[in-house]
């Protein structure tokens, strides 16, 4: 199984790892697309003007712009620490043990804008760039990678995906119809979508993941797992769709 997170807007600064190895990441298919946005965003940070407009940045958040100036030489750190806010937070990575990091790093990728998806260990520096934005000479982001990224998910072949994204993110990338996989969304029981608990239920659920390691293959191993945790994952009305039920 592979599962797809959605990337955060607030990330941790600096690291202690060498700089981006575009090679290194997960699906390499994707270097050419990753180099292009790399490129498109390090020429952008020169002009910080045009940068401030583009990214849609306020006076206070200008000085993220030399993050993006510097995305070749700045040190890195896992994708999965590199990103805080709701779904981390909750995931809380840095506390599980060293054998549930590794079993992230097999299987979690999270889509970057820049990057596109990477693996939770890939190491990755800080970079300021949101799914909608466009790019100076670059198509626009949806455009971009939306295929290049669908075709490279096909390529891993993994045997079922379960896609945890925003539908921003879904864009950038939609699982390929040939790979089995599932959408989730996070309702309370009576079936009313959660936005409040959204991002935070995903991240228990990741992290309840990480914790038990299982080997799933397959809809039934998911749903067969989350009935042995007490989490209720159920079909909702629409094909390929998962509800995963909270209480408020």
């Amino acid at each position: 199984m592979k599962i797809l997170l959605p990337p955060s807007e607030t990330k941790r600064t600096g690291g202690d790892g060498a700089p981006l190895d575009v090679a290194g990441l997960a699906l390499p298919g994707l270097g050419s697309a990753r180099q292009a946005v790399i490129d498109a965003l390090v020429d952008l940070a020169a002009d910080e003007d045009a940068a401030r407009s583009t990214l849609k940045l306020s006076a206070k958040q200008a000085h993220e712009i030399a993050y993006n100036l510097a995305l070749r030489t700045a040190p890195t750190m896992p994708a999965v620490d590199r990103y805080t806010g709701v779904l981390f937070d909750a995931l809380d990575a840095a506390t599980l043990s060293a054998a549930s990091r590794r079993w992230l790093g097999t299987h979690v990728w999270i889509h970057s804008a820049p990057f596109g998806p990477v693996g939770a260990l890939d190491r990755i520096p800080a970079y300021r760039l949101a799914a909608g934005t466009s790019l100076p000479g670059v198509a626009p982001l949806r455009r971009h990678w939306a295929e290049a990224t669908s075709a490279a998910i096909a390529t891993e072949q993994p045997p079922f995906v379960l896609d945890l994204r925003s539908e921003a993110y879904v864009a950038l990338g939609p699982v390929p119809a040939a790979v089995p996989s599932a959408y989730v969304r996070v309702v309370t029981e009576h079936g009313r979508a959660l936005n409040h608990f959204n991002k935070k239920s995903k991240g228990m659920l990741v992290r309840a993941f990480a914790e038990d390691r299982p080997r799933i293959r397959s809809l039934r191993a998911l749903r067969t797992w989350a009935e042995g945790r007490g989490i209720i994952l159920r079909e909702a009305s629409e094909p390929g769709v998962l509800e995963l039920v909270v209480t408020e």
